[in-house]
C-alpha cells in the first residue's frame, strides 16, 4: 500500500510508455505493420550508432574505474580526518552546486582554441590547439565528468564506511595488520554492497555527461566524443521513430546485462 503511488507514477511514466517503445520497435512507421527484426538490423549496421556506441563504451571503461577508485581513496582520507573533514567535504561538493552551463564556459576558457592552453601551447610551440576539435576532446569530457562527480560519489563511500565497525580495526591492528592490510582485508570486503550502488549511479551519470558535450559542440561535436546521446537526439528530432526505438531496446538490454554482470560478479566474490 505504501509503494503504490510511487509504483503507479512509474508504471505510467515509465514502464508502460518503454513497452510502447518496445512494441514500436518491431513495427514500421508508427506501428502500422509489423516488420519483425528488421529495425534492429538497419540500427546495428548504421555507422553513427557504431561510433556512438564505441564512444560510449570507451568513455565508461576509463571514467567509472577512475571515479571508483579517486572516490573511495579521497572518502577513506577525508574518513580519517574525523572532525576535520567537513571543509574537505564541502569543497569536493561545490562542482554539483555549478551549473552546467558555467562549466561550458569554463571549459571554453581553458579548452578553445583562443582559450588557456591553447594559449600556453602557442608560447611553446608556437601552433594553437583547438582541444575540442581534435581527438582530445573526449578527454574534456573524462575530466568534467570526474570533476563534477567525484565528490558525490566519495559521500556514498564516507557512509558506507561509516557502517564498518571500529572493533575489527581495532582488533586488527592489536593483530599486527598495517593500514594497507586492513584496507583490503577489512575496507574493501565491507564495501561490497556499496561498490554496487555507487556502480549504478556512476553508469546513469555517465550518460548526463551528454549536456556538456551538446553545450560545446552541438548535435554534431567531433567524433571522439560523439556519443549514444547525440544518435538518440539527432534521431529524435528527425523523427525517426523506428531506429529510436530500437536503439533504445538494444541500450536498455546491454545496460541491464551489465548491471546483472556486474551483480553476479560482487556477489560471487564474497
Amino acid at each position: 500500500m505504501f509503494i503504490l503511488p510511487s509504483l503507479a507514477g512509474v508504471s505510467i511514466f515509465y514502464l508502460i510508455p518503454f513497452a510502447d517503445v518496445v512494441r514500436r520497435s518491431v513495427t514500421e512507421g508508427m506501428g502500422a505493420s509489423f516488420v519483425g527484426l528488421r529495425n534492429y538490423i538497419t540500427v546495428l549496421e548504421n555507422e553513427a550508432f557504431l561510433l556512438a556506441s564505441a564512444n560510449t563504451v570507451k568513455f565508461m571503461l576509463l571514467c567509472i574505474p577512475l571515479l571508483l577508485i579517486f572516490s573511495l581513496l579521497f572518502g577513506v582520507m577525508i574518513k580519517s580526518l574525523n572532525g576535520k573533514a567537513g571543509i574537505y567535504k564541502t569543497a569536493f561538493l561545490v562542482p554539483l552546486a555549478v551549473p552546467v552551463a558555467s562549466i561550458v564556459l569554463m571549459w571554453r576558457f581553458l579548452f578553445h582554441e583562443n582559450g588557456f592552453f591553447s594559449i600556453l601551447a602557442v608560447s611553446i610551440s608556437g601552433n594553437p590547439i583547438d582541444f575540442m576539435n581534435t581527438d582530445l576532446a573526449v578527454y574534456v569530457l573524462i575530466i568534467s565528468y570526474l570533476w563534477k562527480n567525484t565528490g558525490y560519489d566519495m559521500i556514498l563511500w564516507i557512509a558506507g564506511l561509516s557502517g564498518i565497525p571500529s572493533s575489527l580495526y581495532e582488533a586488527a591492528s592489536v593483530d599486527g595488520a598495517g593500514r594497507f592490510k586492513q584496507f583490503f582485508y577489512i575496507t574493501l570486503p565491507n564495501l561490497r554492497g556499496m561498490l554496487f550502488i555507487i556502480f549504478i549511479l556512476s553508469l546513469i551519470n555517465s550518460f548526463k555527461v551528454f549536456r556538456e558535450a551538446y553545450l560545446i559542440g552541438g548535435n554534431y561535436p567531433h567524433t571522439s566524443m560523439y556519443m549514444l546521446q547525440h544518435l538518440f537526439n539527432n534521431w529524435f528530432v528527425a523523427l525517426d521513430i523506428e531506429k529510436l526505438c530500437a536503439g533504445a531496446v538494444i541500450i536498455s538490454i546491454a545496460t541491464s546485462a551489465l548491471i546483472i554482470f556486474f551483480r553476479n560478479s560482487i556477489q560471487g566474490g564474497k
